[in-house]
């Protein structure tokens, strides 16, 4: 894998959770061999409730006339993907993923989150290859969630 810098691709996921500020959950899609951001994303669950950003990112790559292989892109995301959206990861074919608060972090702030972690979809999907690197510029991305949730007079 060629090092790529993640706390540059991160800042550009937290700038696009800065757009949804009540649900500041950002992505994008980075080739690893050129360093090139192939697509963006942010949390769009006013629309549709599975519209997360991550899957945001993904439907943007597969609609993008960018030919793409799995394996050379990393997905970015200011929060670690819920089983929902590691599966979609899987499907796409990335192999590494990179996020910023944890599920479990968020959990203690007060959103709702299913309590099964990236690392344990990746786990019981042997016919995948993913890693999974998180906290990367943590404390920014905390304070987003920290922000919103302050918003707010009930859990998310």
């Amino acid at each position: 894998m060629n090092d790529l810098d993640h706390e540059r691709y991160m800042r550009r996921a937290i700038e696009l959770a800065g757009g949804v500020q009540d649900l500041p959950f950002g992505a994008l899609i980075v080739d690893r061999d050129t360093g090139t951001i192939l697509a963006e994303g942010w949390n769009k669950t006013a629309v549709n409730p599975t519209w997360h950003g991550e899957i945001d990112a993904i439907n943007s790559l597969a609609s993008s006339a960018v030919g793409f292989e799995g394996k050379s892109l990393v997905l970015y995301t200011t929060a670690e993907p819920c089983p929902m959206c590691q599966g979609a990861i899987l499907w796409t074919g990335i192999e590494t993923v990179v996020f910023g608060t944890s599920i479990r972090s968020l959990q203690r702030l007060g959103w709702r989150q299913i309590d099964i972690l990236a690392e344990e979809v990746v786990r019981r999907s042997p016919a995948w290859k993913c890693t999974v690197i998180g906290g990367v510029l943590e404390r920014e991305c905390d304070a987003l969630f920290e922000g919103a949730m302050s918003r707010r007079d009930q859990p998310i």
